[in-house]
């Protein structure tokens, strides 16, 4: 049994037909980490690179979305700053959390203050699906997503969430795309779940956080992963039982994705170094580390081009025979 549950997959949904190789870019979770993706895209845009298909997990289903739609690295960009600079961001619950993980020094009174804030957030966390409502949450999503379905995008894109009943994942490839997206990034214990039918969906990267696996699934011949993933160098003390908690997530998190990442052609990692996952404001810094990833890659990315002299490799036509051949396996049995 096929262990991907396709939303009302559609031939027009589809990766582009008629082209021998196809260009996946699966772009991982790592909530405000995310940003380093727009400053991948940029350089993905300014090498004229052929993005056929879009996967993103949680804050990759955000700008992959967003992406797929047509708004370009420079409309993301002002459309986050426009969001961080809202009345309603800045009085929201992500940015109290932010404020109490913020790397910086303070003063004693502002220390105290995020540290009874933090405790009071942990708490009411104990009585609610998430410190961040749905409803809170969808301010966000609206904010930069337009109201259309998948299916409308101008680049095929898919949405990978975690179904929390299940246990498996869900990808989205047609309705709602904020929908989507809302259920791609419900990160646990932050966010409450979304719910849609039967299912209870949750981040995507509880499975996948970079979901390079079901990008070659959804069609793709050629992956380029994007990982935002935390350095695994601890660089705190771990003075609490929620420090522990948080370094083993963490460890879990980064030998997961280390697995997943075989599977690419090209990976794409920016320095987001050991930032949290609620530090929106800073925004720039991450697109620019994405930026400088994806410069860094910029030589192996036109290698695993159509047309480039790689190609003519006898190896590759057969890794793409395989990959075929498996795939065809793969639907036959979901048949």
């Amino acid at each position: 049994m096929r262990h991907i549950i396709l939303i009302s997959a559609t031939a027009d949904g589809g990766p582009v037909k008629g082209k021998n190789t196809i260009i996946g870019l699966a772009l991982g979770g790592g909530g405000a980490r995310g940003f380093a993706h727009i400053g991948v895209l940029r350089v993905l845009e300014e090498e004229n690179v052929p993005i056929d298909m879009i996967v993103g997990t949680s804050s990759g289903a955000l700008v992959g979305g967003a992406y797929a739609l047509g708004q370009d690295p420079d409309m993301l960009e002002q459309s986050i700053e426009e969001f961080l600079n809202s009345p309603e961001f800045q009085s929201s619950v992500i940015n109290a959390i932010e404020e109490a993980h913020k790397h910086t020094d303070k003063k004693l009174a502002d220390k105290i203050q995020n540290y009874l804030k933090s405790k009071i957030l942990m708490f009411q966390a104990l009585f609610r699906p998430g410190i961040l409502s749905a409803k809170e949450f969808q301010f966000m999503i609206d904010h930069l997503i337009p109201d259309i379905d998948i299916e409308d995008t101008k680049i095929p894109f898919r949405a990978v969430a975690t179904d929390l009943v299940t246990g498996k994942p869900v990808v989205f490839s047609q309705g709602s795309l904020r929908e989507a997206i809302m259920a791609s990034s419900a990160v646990p214990g932050a966010i409450e779940p979304f719910r849609k039918g039967g299912w209870l969906l949750a981040d995507g990267g509880i499975l996948a956080h970079v979901p390079v696996t079901i990008t070659r699934r959804e069609g793709a011949d050629r992956v380029i992963a994007v990982a935002i993933t935390k350095n695994i160098h601890l660089d705190n003390d771990l003075k609490t039982a929620q420090d522990i908690f948080n370094r083993a997530n963490d460890i879990t998190t980064y030998y997961l994705v280390e697995h997943e990442l075989k599977e690419a052609d090209v990976v794409i990692r920016p320095d987001v170094g050991s930032l949290h996952w609620s530090e929106f404001s800073r925004a720039r810094h991450l697109i620019e580390e994405g930026e400088r990833a994806a410069r860094a890659r910029v030589d192996q990315i036109k290698c695993i081009l159509p047309g480039h002299g790689k190609w003519l490799n006898p190896a590759h036509y057969l890794r793409l025979y395989r990959l075929r051949k498996d795939r065809s396996a793969a639907i036959t049995a979901a048949e």
